[in-house]
């Protein structure tokens, strides 16, 4: 009887996050040495807050971040407990815990941390740590040939520097963490305070003041609403006044909230102007308007790149096709179930790495991305949506890859009725009991 034989590669991820560690998991079940590099002091990646903020960069304009985390104190999930958590490893409600089915975020710091105790992941990581540099040895050789890359890191502690070889890296940074600014005119002349929900964590700050918070998203509609409690004033500045019913209800409810079109020019006197000509004088902008994604260690010769949010080009959202496998990104996919889709990418990543399984041919890679962007561009998606996923058929196609499993069809139906909820019920949804509720949990009991 022959016995297959798979490669055993010396593996480098960076970020020690949802998806660093999931990765690392993965792959030392598949035989693969791992090495993971984490800047902070535990782990946790966004889910590790901060209460310090950058206070000499408000707006996050610098490369290199002091401060992971962009999460705020009172942050809670959007979606419930019960659709997160890695296949094996559900997010149980823990005795002298947080109980709720959408718990605040140091409920998930926490169920990652047990993550990490339950699998002993703790012997590969070095904290404190940041990559400073990753490039190829070898580069220039036919790219058929196995590549070596070179990290470079330093420990922050004691500013050792170290360099050393590994056969791949998977980068698993986040992407959570650089803010995205609009493009405003006047944005750099603006005299008052003004920051990017980065550094936002708690709402007293900005007692009795006018508050503009711009953008509509989560993000944005929670800090709003967090800031009735304390604020003069709350205009919430949308891309559209066509808005959801539930954020309606809250608009009516409270005599300070105000919703505006999107900010057409901002002035040193303190004058907010808005495209319909409307204008107010604010003491506070707060943008919530997104983050982008850097890979300021990366030197790939160009091959990898970052155009207006669009990490590219990569193989369904993960490898670049010239540097497959070696080189591959957990992690970037936005708008989906993400712990189950992060667990996808790492199991696939490290059976393409054994060898187990194989990718398509480099040409054939190429044609896939390039239709997938002509795709975008006909339907005028921007460049910066490229990593939004959105569509549970592909997360289940994507599981296929590596064999992993489906997210649970009840799992689907809990997420897709919370979303449903927060459209009425902006305010509450969280603390909703939900139809079929008991059912769907008992169904998240007996399944693990």
């Amino acid at each position: 009887m022959v016995t297959q034989s798979y490669l055993s590669r010396n593996v480098c991820v960076i970020g020690a996050g949802p998806s660093g560690l999931v990765a690392a998991r993965e792959l030392r079940k598949e035989g693969h040495k791992v090495v993971v590099i984490e800047q902070n002091n535990d782990v946790g990646g966004q889910w590790l807050y901060d209460p310090n903020v950058e206070a000499e960069d408000p707006l996050g304009k610098c490369t290199t971040l002091k401060v992971h985390s962009s999460v705020y104190d009172s942050l809670r999930l959007q979606s419930p407990r019960e659709t997160m958590g890695f296949s094996d490893f559900p997010v149980l409600v823990k005795d002298g815990r947080d109980t709720r089915s959408f718990p605040g975020h140091r409920e998930l710091l926490l169920y990652l941390q047990d993550f990490c105790e339950r699998f002993e992941l703790r012997e590969m990581i070095r904290f404190s740590t940041r990559v400073e540099n990753v490039r190829m040895l070898n580069y220039g050789d036919q790219f058929g040939k196995d590549l070596i890359w070179v990290v470079k890191s330093i420990d922050t502690k004691n500013e050792d520097v170290l360099e050393e070889e590994f056969d791949a890296v998977v980068v698993a940074t986040g992407h959570y963490s650089h803010p995205r600014l609009p493009p405003i005119k006047g944005i750099d002349g603006w005299t008052r305070k003004h920051l990017h929900s980065h550094v936002y964590r708690v709402p007293e700050p900005f007692r009795n003041e006018v508050v503009v918070v711009v953008g509509n998203s989560f993000s944005g509609q929670d800090i709003a609403m967090e800031l009735l409690q304390v604020a003069k004033e709350v205009h919430l500045s949308s891309k559209s006044l066509d808005i959801c019913e539930g954020l309606s209800k809250v608009i009516s409810k409270h005599d300070s909230l105000h919703l505006h079109l999107e900010i057409e020019s901002l002035h040193e006197d303190g004058r907010v102007v808005f495209v319909d000509g409307s204008c107010l004088t604010a003491d506070t902008i707060i943008y919530c308007t997104g983050y982008r994604y850097t890979l300021p260690f990366l030197d790939s010769k160009g091959i990898i790149t970052v155009d207006d949010g669009r990490v590219g080009p990569l193989y369904e959202h993960t490898f670049p096709p010239s540097l497959a496998p070696s080189l591959s990104f957990i992690g970037i996919p936005k708008k989906i179930i993400g712990f189950p889709f992060f667990e996808s990418q790492a199991k696939w990543i490290a059976q393409l790495l054994s060898g187990k399984i194989t990718l398509p041919s480099r040409d054939d890679m190429m044609q896939s991305i390039k239709e997938f962007y002509h795709e975008k561009d006909l339907a005028g998606i921007p460049k910066h949506n490229t990593h939004d996923i959105a569509d549970f058929e592909y997360c289940d196609k994507y599981a296929d890859f590596a064999g992993s499993p489906h997210v649970e069809e009840w799992k689907k139906e809990l997420c897709i009725a919370a979303l449903v909820r927060a459209e009425v019920d902006l305010e509450m949804y969280r603390d909703f009991c939900y139809e079929d509720y008991e059912l769907l949990h008992q169904n998240s009991t007996l399944a693990n």
